[in-house]
């Protein structure tokens, strides 16, 4: 009784001093997900809070809990303007763009660190995918001045590109770990269910839910209750059916979003809390999880890849996922600039690990570097990098 008192105790003083550092973050315009991934690493086993904490099996269920509900809140708070503007080329970003920059990554990988094909090309599955949370947090935090397209090319891109490398780093892990199951029809049936069961499920069970929403009469205040539980059911029963989780909510709640139902106030309000304390737990208990005297051995690796991905993979995977709409140079580079890693990448570096990939834990320590410098980089010059380009609010053209 009294360890789990300790535990919520601990809880309890994390998500405390989480937010205390979040606004001091704010006050010196340094990116909060730092803030909150360095309390974590403060109170990690190398920190002076010595909490040790290794358990990847935890770490991918608690990850996927918040994923779900930030992604979920990520679609409520996309708009049917946003869509019109944006969908198209988001879907090219998140799905041509993750595969020019995952191959970009992975082929620098081999001629850098002369690893395997199968091995540098999952290290790049695992880095390209740009993060929900970071994303949106950064550009409403930042009020960068930035074309309306942009931003919501931005956002919508982040809640579409998970799929794309989910499947990217299952196909890869299963080649590495049993390489004769691989085949281009086996990957080709990979990518239909991810792809196309999780839109099949998230637009059914969004409109399933918004049914559900309209016909119900209840207490307003349950109505956020239903709709949590609606979350976590289209994520987790895409999951356990081979579909994309991370997509199949994200289009639900778009379709809560988007029309309007008695849920919608209560929902919206429960749902923006909740993704701030789904983002508190996750970048804490990420870094909880890095163990920080792993990390000088990989770190030249690290920043190499880093470099390897702001500067060359992801303007490429930008300029030609955007090539067919015209867009200017300027909204191409700052689009290029503000593809932010965050949580999503090392959740995803999870996967290798509970599939007991040799070189899960290096991968790791890796791609938890190239996200931190991502933040520190691109996510502390977001606003100069609008100002230097001259980009407009709802302007679009030079």
């Amino acid at each position: 009784m009294s360890e789990s008192h300790e535990i919520i105790l601990v809880a309890g003083v994390l998500c405390l001093l989480a937010l205390f550092a979040a606004q001091a973050s704010i006050r010196i315009g340094m990116p909060m997900l730092l803030a909150f991934v360095g309390v974590g690493m403060l109170a990690g086993e190398d920190g002076p809070g010595g909490i040790q904490f290794n358990d990847f099996q935890i770490a991918y269920f608690v990850g996927s809990l918040a994923l779900a509900a930030i992604l979920f809140e990520g679609g409520l708070n996309t708009h049917g303007n946003m869509l019109r503007k944006s969908l198209l080329p988001s879907i090219m970003l998140g799905t041509v763009g993750v595969a020019i920059s995952a191959g970009l990554v992975g082929t620098a990988s081999v001629l850098l660190f002369h690893i395997s094909w199968p091995e540098a090309l999952l290290l790049g599955a695992v880095t390209v995918p740009t993060d929900a949370a970071a994303v949106g947090v950064l550009l409403r935090l930042s009020r960068a001045p930035v074309p309306s397209r942009v931003a919501a090319a931005l956002e919508i891109e982040s809640g579409l590109n998970d799929p794309m490398s989910v499947f990217l780093t299952v196909s890869l892990v299963e080649y590495l770990m049993i390489p004769e199951s691989a085949s281009l029809q086996h990957a080709a049936l990979l990518l239909l269910e991810e792809m196309g069961g999780g839109a099949v499920i998230g637009l059914a069970s969004g409109y399933v839910l918004l049914w559900v929403f309209r016909s119900l009469r209840i207490e307003h205040a349950a109505f956020p209750v239903l709709a949590f539980g609606g979350a976590l059911a289209v994520f987790g029963g895409a999951q356990v059916v081979g579909a994309s989780g991370f997509l199949a909510v994200y289009l639900a709640g778009i379709v809560v979003g988007n029309y309007d139902h008695p849920a919608g106030k209560p929902v919206g309000r429960f749902f923006e809390t909740l993704g701030w304390l789904a983002q508190i737990a996750l970048f804490l208990m990420l870094g909880l999880l890095v163990t920080p005297h792993q990390l000088p051995p990989v770190f030249v690796r690290a920043l190499l890849i880093s470099v390897v991905l702001i500067v060359l993979a992801r303007p490429a995977g930008v300029l030609v996922s955007l090539a067919p709409f015209r867009w200017t140079m300027r909204e191409n580079a700052f689009i290029a600039w503000a593809g932010l890693r965050g949580a999503v990448p090392i959740y995803l570096t999870i996967i290798p690990s509970l599939a007991g990939y040799r070189h899960g834990d290096a991968l790791f320590n890796v791609v938890f570097v190239v996200v931190i410098v991502s933040v520190i980089v691109q996510g502390w010059t977001l606003t100069p990098m609008a100002r230097l380009l001259r980009l407009k609010p709802d302007s679009g053209h030079d």
